[in-house]
């Protein structure tokens, strides 16, 4: 029987989540053995035990505890930590998820020890370099030997880049996957939706913790202004980031907000199944919360100029809007209250993790497999995405 050795990087809370049937699906391959690494990225109890409890995640055998900083410093403390375990370790593959400094740490520790690196969600693109999220994509993307694509779309964005096909797996959605687990899970022991006095499909959720709107002032200030005035017709409910509810306080924007406009502190994964579930709308800049929206067919405001998720933009599903004005906001909300998009089925049959797992148990050494497409006429290089270099 053939053995192998997978490290399993996560850090925050999205991979939390996506960690947990690829975990169990991992667990289910005789001869398999699994090291889970905690980078500490999300640290607070809201946003990272909370998740190792409810969905019974087992607990990291390493924990980094790296924590907040910039973006260099947090992933270079990443880098750090994670390069001698994995000289230790000697895995066979180093499994990672997303887009977060902890995926971009992770990959590149793994890439310049050669080991092997996949990576879970491949191929998404914004097209917005402005977004840090964007740059840890492109960059995971090109260092991994497999590419666990989500959706069609992102198998394109990666064949488009000089990607060969040979690397590409198309899986479907990890997502979804947890989506069809823990919905009826979420059914039976949450009450958060009875606990806040919410009638269903009475009330707006709302969530907001991506750079680009928490450290622009005038973003910020356009999206809780917007969901104020919407608050006034409708009761919003929006748990805070932890990022978020520090701008919130040193600009004291939530001074002005109405009282129908309630402010929770972060909630846990089951919890915000049942807020989403029986929303009216969603209203959130999170790409993960944007998938469940569908899944749970609840319309979606996405507070960006752009998303990863075109296909639910295309089908009537989410409907974008850049928040650069209250007006902006309250004028999107309103036109998608009670749409309903097109019957579409994007993201595979929910049985991602199980592909995951048997295609890195089948796959031949990477070594094997080629960097770049032989034939790339009518493909983009890599270093042709790349911006122009600057005059000296």
């Amino acid at each position: 029987m053939r053995t192998m050795h997978v490290v399993v990087i996560v850090g925050a809370r999205p991979q939390f989540i996506k960690a947990t049937v690829v975990l169990e699906a991992l667990g289910r391959v005789p001869g398999m053995r699994v090291t889970l690494i905690h980078t500490g990225q999300h640290y607070d109890a809201n946003l990272s035990e909370v998740f190792f409890e409810e969905l019974q995640l087992p607990q990291p055998q390493f924990f980094l505890g790296v924590g907040s900083a910039p973006h260099g410093q947090q992933t270079a403390r990443m880098l750090e930590k994670t390069e001698p375990l994995l000289v230790d370790l000697k895995p066979d593959w180093v499994l990672v998820f997303g887009d977060t400094n902890s995926t971009l740490a992770g990959a590149l520790a793994a890439a310049k020890l050669h080991v092997p690196v996949a990576h879970v969600e491949a191929g998404l693109r914004s097209f917005n370099r402005h977004m840090p999220e964007e740059i840890n994509r492109l960059l995971v993307d090109h260092a991994s030997d497999l590419l666990f694509a989500p959706t069609e779309i992102a198998v394109q964005n990666l064949r488009r880049e000089g990607i060969p096909d040979q690397r590409i797996r198309w899986v479907g959605d990890v997502m979804y996957d947890v989506a069809l687990r823990y919905g009826a899970v979420a059914d039976a022991t949450s009450r958060i939706v009875e606990s806040l006095k919410l009638a269903t499909k009475h009330y707006l959720l709302a969530t907001v913790h991506r750079a680009e709107n928490t450290d622009d002032p005038r973003s910020l200030a356009a999206i809780f202004s917007g969901l104020a005035e919407i608050a006034r017709e409708i009761p919003v409910v929006f748990p805070v980031h932890p990022r978020t509810q520090r701008v919130l306080r040193r600009e004291r924007l939530a001074e002005q907000l109405p009282g129908t406009m309630r402010l929770l502190p972060p909630v846990g994964y089951l919890d915000m199944l049942q807020l989403e579930k029986h929303a009216r709308l969603i209203a959130t800049d999170s790409g993960g919360v944007q998938k469940e929206a569908f899944f749970y067919r609840v319309p979606c405001v996405t507070l960006r100029g752009e998303t990863e998720w075109v296909e639910l933009v295309e089908a009537g599903w989410n409907h974008l809007v850049r928040p650069e004005t209250p007006e902006a906001v309250t004028d999107a909300i309103r036109r998608a209250l009670d749409t309903h998009g097109e019957a579409i089925a994007p993201y595979g049959h929910g049985d991602a993790a199980i592909q995951i797992a048997a295609a890195l148990q089948q796959t031949p050494e990477p070594a094997a497999l080629p960097l770049h497409a032989e034939d790339q006429s009518s493909t983009q290089r890599f270093d042709q995405l790349l911006p122009p270099a600057r005059a000296a």
